[in-house]
């Protein structure tokens, strides 16, 4: 009696175990499978579609993440935890500059030719130059990085200049990454100068240095989205100097947020050719299209 009994609650405490061991790690596989399949999914997607969005985890950047939530650079909402730079719903909402494209500014045209509207009448200062958004699908951004106190945004879109430019740095073989300067009462309103960190940023990712004790900006200019072509051309007229006594650099390239009609890099650009330097290229974070 005491052996069969004995034996009853070992195949019944054994069952029991048995079945709940399974149960739990049955629920636990499928759970974890499912999740990790999901993510890993959508981490594929993201790295096909936009490989520059994909991050590198590390416990710094987890616990970043953790206490201090990354917002999304596109419509600014807050990204869920250990997801991509760029929340899911804004991904295809962004446009990467793509052939056809002018072969001197870089802007993306409508129809197959050699150049835009305004590189076709216009002579510039620079040797060829590019960007890598399109503006109207980053304007928000833009706004918010440029005014909007979000200096966050530099790492990301930094990244995005590397990986998206990497050919054109390749052939350009710069020496130096000069960023446009702003001037001295802008810079104390807004506490930065976006394009020394787009610079700062890019050189993180590249290695190329950045040198900002070659060119000051002494003109305090109207802001040239207000302008039309020619305004921006006489706005911007001596507003640049060389505060560097002996510049010894043959290959830099500009760094700017926005190209638009070029005036800018013109202006900075020939004074930097007074100073010496040969071969200037540009590059910009984003660019409008080109007629």
């Amino acid at each position: 009696m005491e052996r069969r009994t004995n034996k009853e609650v070992y195949k019944r405490t054994n069952k029991e175990v048995y079945k709940r061991t399974n149960k739990i790690a049955y629920k636990g596989t499928n759970k974890k499978a499912y999740k990790g399949t999901d993510k890993k999914a959508y981490k594929r997607t993201v790295r096909k579609i936009h490989p520059d969005m994909a991050p590198k985890w590390g416990i710094y950047n987890l616990a970043l993440d953790l206490i201090f939530p990354g917002r999304c650079p596109v419509c600014d909402k807050i990204i869920k935890f250990r997801q991509e730079y760029v929340c899911a719903a804004c991904l295809e909402k962004i446009k990467f500059v793509r052939e056809p494209a002018c072969m001197k500014c870089g802007k993306p045209l409508e129809e197959e030719t050699e150049y835009c509207f305004d590189c076709a009448r216009k002579k510039h200062f620079y040797i060829k130059g590019a960007a890598v958004f399109e503006y109207a699908s980053m304007a928000s951004c833009i706004y918010r990085f440029k005014y909007g106190g979000r200096q966050e945004y530099a790492g990301f879109l930094g990244r995005c200049m590397a990986k998206r430019l990497k050919k054109e740095l390749e052939d350009w073989k710069p020496e130096a990454l000069i960023p446009v300067p702003v001037h001295t009462s802008r810079r104390r309103k807004r506490g930065y100068n976006q394009s020394e960190l787009l610079a700062e940023a890019l050189s993180r990712q590249t290695g190329i240095p950045v040198r900002k004790d070659i060119v000051k900006r002494v003109k305090k200019t109207v802001p040239q989205k207000e302008l039309d072509i020619r305004q921006r051309q006489n706005n911007l007229k001596k507003a640049f100097k060389i505060i560097e006594n002996d510049v010894k650099l043959n290959t830099i390239v500009i760094i700017d947020d926005i190209y638009t009609t070029g005036s800018t890099v013109d202006a900075m650009a020939a004074v930097l050719q007074e100073a010496g330097i040969k071969n200037i290229y540009y590059a910009a974070l984003a660019v409008g299209r080109g007629l």
